[in-house]
């Protein structure tokens, strides 16, 4: 009697047990398995080529323009690696083609800025080869902004006729042939389709307000940088808004 009555409670706990609910372990993931809907890596990467406007002769590393632009875009909320600057006082096209080719870059960055022929015009360099070797340039460019045209902002080169320096050397040929070569490399990004941006306007303010010239008599202060980013920074919000 008492072995029937076992096999009852037994039989009769079989089933409650499978009217119940499994109980569920939360396991971890093995190292290496892949997890669903994992964040993607939301930083982003900003190479800025260039010379000594990119670089920032004569002012504090805080007032670079390429360091400039990444504070204001963290400020819009991005997240942002430090700048990648390739740039040195000096450098003409030919000579930021060999730089970057020493280099240790990455494959591609999510944008790219390029300013560069400023020293080809000083040393008297030909427009023609300007035009070929800033093509150059402006393909790496696009090259390293994983070949994505619209990802990469040329920026024109400033008129430094209007400095302490270029008043002495005549700045009315220094505007002429700057806005020659801008010409150029303006022809150039449209027809890369990159995107452009003309700061040379801002940089002729300087001949009536000392204030956007550095200490050198020369190149741009932080302000003049300041006020260069106000007007990078939209095209700049657009490349990462596309790549969020």
């Amino acid at each position: 009697m008492s072995r029937i009555v076992f096999l009852i409670l037994m039989f009769a706990g079989l089933a409650c047990t499978d009217k119940e609910d499994p109980v569920i372990m939360n396991e971890q993931p093995e190292p290496g398995d892949p997890v669903e809907n994992a964040d993607k890596d939301s930083t982003f990467y900003y190479l800025a080529l260039g010379d000594s406007y990119t670089i920032g002769e004569s002012v504090a590393e805080n007032q670079r323009f390429p360091v400039q632009l990444v504070e204001q875009l963290k400020a819009e909320g991005f997240e942002m690696q430090a700048a990648k600057i390739v740039a040195r006082t000096g450098w003409t096209t030919d000579e930021l083609a060999a730089a970057i080719e020493n280099e240790n870059l990455k494959n591609s960055y999510n944008l790219v800025t390029l300013l560069i022929g400023v020293n080809n015009q000083y040393r008297g360099r030909s427009a023609d080869e300007y035009r070929g070797e800033f093509r150059n340039n402006l393909q790496t460019a696009i090259k390293y902004a994983g070949n994505k045209a619209q990802n990469v902002i040329v920026i024109s080169i400033p008129d430094y006729g209007v400095t302490p320096f270029g008043k002495s050397r005549n700045p009315e040929q220094i505007a002429k042939e700057i806005d020659e070569y801008n010409a150029i490399n303006f022809q150039e990004t449209q027809q890369a389709n990159a995107r452009y941006v003309e700061i040379t306007a801002i940089s002729r303010e300087a001949l009536n307000n000392e204030t956007l010239v550095a200490s050198d008599g020369l190149h741009p202060s932080g302000e003049m940088y300041r006020r260069w980013v106000e007007k990078i920074l939209p095209e700049a919000k657009k490349i990462l808004e596309s790549q969020k």
